[in-house]
């Protein structure tokens, strides 16, 4: 009997059988609609779910790689080897007094909706920004002028042996486009976000704008993983692809948006390679053209075919 199938019989009793898939492909659950299969795909939809399976995996040596929406994440043509722990179903949002409190699966968008129902201002920001709580915490992710470190907290996170952490919002290390569960192996479980009581005609007021904003700039009529690379000191990312007159350019089914330069969009059945090849193509030309290096957002994980 394979590890996968000593796994399997270990965790029957905890994890519900429909949240487990086996070689699914993972092109059904990123936005950019790329990647190769998952060997082992699980949507946990409770913690006591997610403990056991990082337990049982530890024991039988299996690799376990987490994933949110898929929102900011190339995965590629080879898809992922051992568990894909997928935690979309586990995104309960509560809130206490001016505090929401959103596990990880839960979509930034519905807490942004959610603070408005209750008169809530501060995340505003984050009304079209398309990942989880998650991966928003992950990345620090901002848009028009906020991020989340403006509102946060604290966080709640899971080790790998099990252990609950609570961090507050120092110990989380934000930075533009970055936090600490960067360089540490942990399974964010959920972010409180400190707000304050505003005017729900003016919240309601500022998401429309930036909503109507993203919709005229953004190429949301394709697949994309939304902003490709960070932005460089002092620069923007999508001015210097644009001024290399890099719009319209092609690999395969991946392009550089015409709508907005800073995006690659999947127009035609793209791969995963043909994505990772034009973005190689972006910062080569870029680099020629003004000697500076672009510094991808998107993260890339899985294996190459």
């Amino acid at each position: 009997m394979s590890e996968y199938q000593l796994f399997m019989n270990s965790i029957s009793d905890e994890v519900m059988e429909e949240n487990i898939k086996l070689l699914e492909p993972i092109k059904h659950h990123t936005f950019t609609k790329l990647g190769g299969e998952a060997d082992l795909f699980i949507t946990p939809s409770s913690l006591s779910e997610i403990k056991t399976v990082l337990k049982q995996a530890k024991k039988f040596k299996i690799p376990v790689t987490i994933l949110g929406s898929g929102s900011n994440v190339i995965v590629r043509d080879g898809g992922i080897r051992g568990i894909t722990l997928c935690l979309s179903k586990f995104n309960h949002i509560s809130i206490k007094n001016d505090v929401i409190t959103a596990q990880s699966g839960a979509a930034i968008i519905a807490v942004s909706s959610f603070a408005l129902e209750h008169e809530l201002t501060g995340l505003e920001f984050a009304c079209g920004i398309p990942g989880s709580v998650g991966g928003a915490l992950y990345m620090n992710a901002g848009a028009y002028g906020g991020q989340i470190s403006d509102v946060l907290d604290k966080a709640t996170a899971l080790t790998r042996d099990g252990e609950i952490l609570t961090l507050s919002k120092e110990e989380l290390q934000l930075n533009y486009r970055k936090s600490i569960f960067m360089n540490r192996d942990y399974v964010i479980l959920e972010a409180v976000f400190q707000l304050k009581k505003g005017d729900p005609k003016w919240i309601k007021q500022k998401m429309h704008e930036f909503t109507t904003a993203r919709k005229s700039k953004q190429p949301l009529e394709y697949p994309s993983c939304g902003s490709v690379f960070k932005r460089p000191p002092g620069h923007f990312a999508g001015k210097l692809i644009q001024d290399s007159k890099l719009q319209g350019t092609r690999v395969g089914g991946a392009e550089v948006s015409t709508k907005h330069a800073g995006f690659i969009v999947n127009i035609d059945q793209a791969t995963s390679k043909d994505y990772i090849d034009l973005i190689n193509v972006i910062k080569e030309t870029v680099k020629k053209n003004f000697d500076i290096d672009l510094e991808t957002e998107v993260i890339i994980i899985g294996e190459e075919l």
